[in-house]
C-alpha cells in the first residue's frame, strides 16, 4: 500500500489503500488547501517528473532539495559529523541518486525537523538509513505517518553528540531549531527552517504563526523565541529554502529582528 503524499504541503501519510479525505496539516489555519482542492500522489508518481539534488552549503553541510520545486519548496540539510550525520528537515522524495549520495556522505543517524510543515517523507528516509526520528512531544498530534523509529522529547535532545535540538515554540508549539557548533568555520550555525525564517533581506529574520496566511505572533512569544536562542553561540542562520541564509552575525540578527518585530506591533516606526 502506498504512503500518500499531499501535493500542497508535501507531507507523507500512513500507508493505506486510499488517501485520507483531507490533509489535516493543510486544513489548519497555518497552511491551506491548494486552490485546485485536495490532491494526493505517491512517491513513485512524484519521481516521474522530479529529482533530488544534493549540494554542498559549506564544509560538513549539504542541502537536499527537489527539482523542480514541489509543495512548499523547502530544502533539507544534512549535517555531517564524526559522531554521525543528522538530517534537518526533510523533503518528499528519496530517489536512487539521493540514496547513493547520502550513503556516500556517511548515511543518516538521526532525523529532526523544525515543524510539521517540513515532516515530508521523514519515515521513508529513516527506514532507508536506519535512523532515529526526533519529534517534540508538543507536536505529537501532527505526526501523519507513525513509526517505531519516532522518539519524542520535551525541550532539548541530542541527535548525535555535539548537536543540540531545542524546542523554541512560536510557529508550532513544538517548533524547534538545531544548533551546530562547528558550523560557519567553528563560529556556530543555527538551523531554523521557518521556525525563525530568513527573509529576503538576509541580514534579518522574522517570526509568524502562519506565513502563507500572514498571521503574526504575539510580543511575548517572539521575545521568548529570541531569549531561547541566546543560549547558543552562532554566526550563521540557515532557513528552510535555498539561499535563505544569514551568513554572518546571526545571533545579533535574531535579536534585532525580534526587537523590530515587537516595535512594529506597538506601532513604532524608525
Amino acid at each position: 500500500m502506498p504512503a500518500w503524499i499531499c501535493a500542497t504541503c508535501g507531507v507523507q501519510q500512513r500507508d493505506a489503500a486510499e488517501p485520507p479525505a483531507q490533509c489535516v496539516i493543510c486544513a489548519d489555519e497555518r497552511q491551506y488547501v491548494g486552490w485546485g482542492g485536495q490532491r494526493w500522489l505517491t512517491m513513485d508518481q512524484l519521481a516521474l517528473d522530479h529529482a533530488v539534488v544534493v549540494r554542498e552549503e559549506e564544509a560538513g553541510l549539504f542541502g537536499i532539495g527537489l527539482e523542480p520545486a514541489f509543495a512548499i519548496g523547502q530544502r533539507a540539510l544534512l549535517v555531517c559529523t564524526p559522531q554521525g550525520n543528522v538530517l534537518w528537515d526533510c523533503v518528499s522524495l528519496l530517489d536512487d541518486g539521493a540514496r547513493a549520495r547520502v550513503a556516500e556522505l556517511g548515511g543518516i543517524s538521526a532525523i529532526c525537523m523544525s515543524h510539521p510543515h517540513f515532516y515530508a517523507a521523514n519515515v521513508e528516509f529513516a527506514d532507508a538509513f536506519d535512523a532515529r526520528i526526533l519529534i517534540p512531544r508538543a507536536d505529537q498530534e501532527w505526526v501523519q505517518r507513525p513509526s517505531p523509529r519516532i522518539q519524542y522529547f520535551d525541550d532539548q535532545a541530542e541527535p548525535v553528540p555535539g548537536l543540540t535540538l531545542a524546542r523554541i515554540g512560536g510557529h508550532f508549539d513544538g517548533a524547534a531549531v538545531l544548533h551546530w557548533p562547528a558550523g560557519s568555520q567553528g563560529r556556530g550555525a543555527l538551523l531554523t527552517g521557518d521556525t525563525i525564517t530568513v527573509v529576503a533581506d538576509r541580514d534579518w529574520v522574522s517570526f509568524m504563526w502562519s506565513y502563507p496566511n500572514l498571521i503574526p505572533l504575539d510580543e511575548a512569544t517572539v521575545l521568548d523565541i529570541a531569549r531561547r536562542t541566546e543560549t547558543f553561540g552562532f554566526d550563521r542562520v540557515y532557513g528552510g529554502w535555498w539561499g535563505r541564509v544569514v551568513v554572518r552575525d546571526g545571533a545579533a540578527a535574531v535579536r534585532r529582528s525580534a526587537e523590530r518585530y515587537v516595535a512594529r506591533l506597538h506601532g513604532q516606526r524608525p
